[in-house]
């Protein structure tokens, strides 16, 4: 039996001739219809280049029409979405291309040297004039339809690797649909919604957070290669944007711009925020403008969406993510595997259909991670009394100094607050006498001195949660999408300890 999974079809015959992405970079808009004909052409042709079911489709390329392309060609004839990191070395991409095995592999010529060690005869250059035919044929014939089920694998997204060899997270077509209908209807998401989609769509969080959730409900997404607070600025005002998705580094810069000073962002519904934890002066920046700003939660693994929290709350429970989406479930479970009581702290474990499949050829680590229907995140979180959760930090970065346990975004939270500090990073660095030792990087726009931080610090911390030391960078090291990098802080701190 071939199960209908092509939903794009079904959009397109609902909103023909809305306009569904528009090129940031080129102003050019494409309308559903169009997103259906491109797929339905592309989708031919990789069957006749000998893509099957479950074959990978490789595409290594920044911010561009063509991953909605190939995820939907993929979609239509079973195959599997790959796209890949093109902040990763060449070394990391082909190691990525040996683990993933793809049939064939889409490349921007600004990444071909990174792809150049795989076969010529099974690569495909986006921006000359063959791709444009592959997904522009006229009046090509029709693909071959596929027998599938809603688990089989649609998107295979790597993750960071920040602790080892990266791991290909299997998303499924339910994995991924369900995420989209949660979202749409936990947040109110309708065709009047438009986003800025500035995020690497190689990411979850620029793929699945607000892109697929919206085309679903024939929105708007408009698609940018680069991020700065200008270009951002200009993309939202021109385009009446309503919901937009940045990471935390990139609020620290919108909130000091000149652009965000001037501007009022008239069609924004929200800003909301995610990947990492938010900083708390950023909420106090859009408090100020009269702008509604709030925190998501997710990661590659489950969603990326999981909870909702109103906007107008969101200042009241101020780092809270809110409570848990309508078609998911949320537990805390402390150490001895108990469920944790209101303000304990505990490792949060999620559960839904818009949950991944399984790590790609890794089946130790997928039942690492899913025990009994629960997907257990590797983060720490907390609830109030109200059922508002709060996420606390990685298990993995908790430091144990001189036998009490310090979260480090705590830390990090306080060191903020001070007129000196512009970014703080708490890690702990291995100390014969501590055990850890509560280790603080910043970046900051004056000079402050050891013991006026540890003095301020002190007004709010318990003495052993305060930084035995600080560092000054020009700039805190950070992840592909964007989060500071505490695996390289930690390198550094062992250097200078």
């Amino acid at each position: 039996m071939v199960v209908e999974l092509n939903w794009i079809s079904h959009r397109a015959r609902l909103s023909a001739g809305e306009v569904a992405v528009v090129d940031g970079e080129t102003n050019e808009s494409f309308t559903f219809q169009d997103l259906d004909q491109r797929s339905t052409s592309l989708a031919y042709h990789l069957q006749q280049k000998g893509i099957n079911k479950g074959d990978r489709v490789a595409l290594i390329s920044p911010n561009d029409l063509s991953y909605l392309d190939l995820l939907l060609a993929c979609s239509k004839i079973g195959a599997i979405f790959v796209p890949l990191n093109w902040r990763l070395s060449t070394k990391e991409i082909e190691w990525i291309l040996k683990d993933s095995r793809p049939s064939i592999v889409f490349y921007h010529s600004e990444y071909g040297e990174k792809v150049s060690g795989f076969d010529p005869k099974k690569t495909i250059q986006l921006d000359n004039e063959q791709y444009r035919q592959l997904v522009t044929t006229k009046d090509a014939p029709f693909y071959i339809p596929v027998e599938q089920s809603e688990r089989d694998g649609l998107a295979m997204i790597y993750t960071g690797g920040t602790t080892g060899k990266p791991k290909g997270v299997i998303l499924s077509h339910q994995s991924i649909l369900w995420n989209a209908m949660n979202t749409v209807i936990s947040w109110n998401l309708s065709k009047e919604d438009a986003t800025l989609t500035v995020l690497p769509m190689f990411h979850t969080g620029g793929l699945n957070a607000l892109t697929i959730p919206i085309l679903l409900m024939g929105g708007k997404v408009v698609l940018s290669h680069s991020f700065t607070p200008k270009k951002a600025t200009q993309l939202i005002n021109e385009h009446g944007c309503t919901i937009i998705l940045f990471v935390p580094t990139m609020y620290q810069a919108f909130i000091q711009s000149k652009e965000f000073q001037e501007h009022s962002y008239p069609s924004m519904k929200v800003f909301l925020s995610g990947g990492a934890p938010c900083p708390l002066e950023i909420y106090d920046a859009f408090k100020q403008k009269g702008i509604l700003f709030k925190e998501g939660y997710g990661l590659t693994e489950a969603g990326p969406n999981n909870f909702y929290i109103d906007p107008e709350m969101a200042y009241e429970k101020r780092g809270s993510v809110g409570k848990p989406m309508m078609f998911n479930e949320v537990k805390i479970m402390t150490e001895n595997q108990q469920e944790a009581k209101p303000h304990e702290i505990g490792e949060l474990l999620l559960k839904g259909k818009h949950a991944f499949e399984n790590y790609w050829n890794n089946p130790e680590a997928t039942l690492e991670t899913k025990r009994d229907g629960w997907l257990a995140t590797g983060d720490l979180a907390k609830r109030d009394e109200e059922g508002y959760f709060y996420i606390v930090g990685r298990k993995k970065d908790t430091i144990i100094t001189g036998g009490e346990n310090v979260h480090p975004l705590e830390v990090e939270h306080c060191l903020v607050q001070h007129p000196a500090v512009v970014e703080a990073a708490v890690v702990g660095i291995p100390d014969s006498f501590w055990g850890e030792k509560v280790t603080a990087f910043l970046v900051v726009k004056q000079v402050v001195s050891a013991e006026e931080l540890t003095s301020f610090c002190a007004e709010q911390l318990g003495r052993y949660k305060i930084p035995k030391s600080y560092h000054i960078l020009e700039e805190l090291p950070k992840t592909h999408v964007g989060k500071i990098d505490k695996k390289e802080l930690k390198e550094m701190g062992l250097k200078m300890s």
